[in-house]
């Protein structure tokens, strides 16, 4: 797939392949995803760009700036989705070239061209209208991922209170399974986290580019999309740390649900060994048993088996050790 967004003075034009530079003013937008090699040919042959170069972190040459990341978005269907995108920056040109036939925050890119294309009058202010883009889609995913953990930790609060919705104890299976989803919440909000840094870098290089004496405008714009990259970064940061804090608190739940069903059975087996080894007397083939010629012998060895159980239990919950 391939499209071209081109700017003639006032007019915003998309039409489908590779077309041609204005010839006074604006500039051209070539959009590439999943292209053959015939395209990337005939990229390099119109205006010279390199495709070798699309996973290159930064390269530059005497026309354009490579740069690459790996970034984070939202789709349709509102998941997240990880694609590799590469910028090529010219002085009137700028080519994207990614690994998917949509990529959503380019889709919201020229929504916004269109609406407000004003703000887009070169290349470089066209770059950073779709890094905002960008920017703004990673934010999106870590509020979600942050309404998720809300859950989650309402889950592990309930968890904490042995007692769940249909008022069955909750245990050691419903724990593991919380522990999981916090697993793949950390490996999001890193993937998240990395995204931001990869940004981070072609922001950085982008404001390089651009010249403060002939367009102070654009540099301002730059630098506020700076400071809004580094905070959607330390939001990222900040919902890391409760990833991990909340794995933290699962494991020690866990850990003491574990030792609460290795003590019930640990005070099972001490209220039960006494009487066992009663059991185990009279069990014994002895030629001489008084007990078996009395009266009352059958009540009496029920009644020393209780005592040999209470006792252990007694001296048990003196101690504490049933709370």
């Amino acid at each position: 797939m391939i499209r071209s967004i081109h700017r003639n003075h006032d007019k915003i034009e998309t039409r489908a392949g590779i077309a041609e530079l204005p010839v006074e003013g604006g500039f051209l937008w070539i959009d590439v995803g999943q292209s053959d090699a015939d395209t990337l040919a005939e990229l390099r042959v119109r205006y010279n760009v390199d495709p070798q170069l699309a996973h290159t972190s930064v390269h530059e040459d005497e026309e354009y700036l490579y740069l690459f990341a790996e970034i984070v978005a939202m789709d349709e269907r509102r998941e997240p989705e990880f694609h590799k995108v590469t910028f090529v920056l010219g002085d009137r040109v700028l080519v994207t070239l990614h690994d998917t036939a949509e990529f959503t925050p380019l889709n919201r890119a020229m929504q916004r061209l269109a609406r407000r294309p004003q703000q887009a009058t070169d290349a470089k202010s066209l770059l950073r209208m779709i890094l905002a883009g960008i920017n703004d889609g990673t934010s999106q995913v870590i509020e979600a991922i942050a309404e998720a953990l809300e859950q989650t930790a309402d889950t592990i609060a309930r968890l904490s209170n042995e007692t769940g919705t249909d008022g069955r104890e909750l245990g050691v299976s419903d724990l593991t399974e919380t522990l999981l989803e916090l697993n793949d919440s950390e490996e999001l909000i890193s993937n998240c986290l990395e995204s931001q840094l990869a940004l981070a870098r072609v922001v950085r290089y982008l404001n390089g580019e651009v010249d403060p004496r002939k367009d102070p405008d654009l540099q301002g714009l730059v630098k506020e999309l700076i400071a809004d990259v580094n905070g959607v970064k330390e939001h990222a940061a900040f919902e890391h740390d409760k990833v991990r804090y909340l794995q933290n608190s699962v494991v020690g739940l866990l850990n003491i649900k574990q030792n609460q069903i290795v003590k019930v059975f640990t005070i099972i087996t001490a209220v039960f060994l006494p009487p066992t080894l009663v059991a185990t007397f009279y069990g014994m083939n002895f030629s001489v048993m008084p007990e078996l010629s009395w009266k009352h012998g059958f009540a009496m060895s029920i009644v020393l088996t209780l005592v040999a159980a209470l006792l252990p239990l007694i001296y048990i919950k003196r101690k504490g050790w049933l709370r």
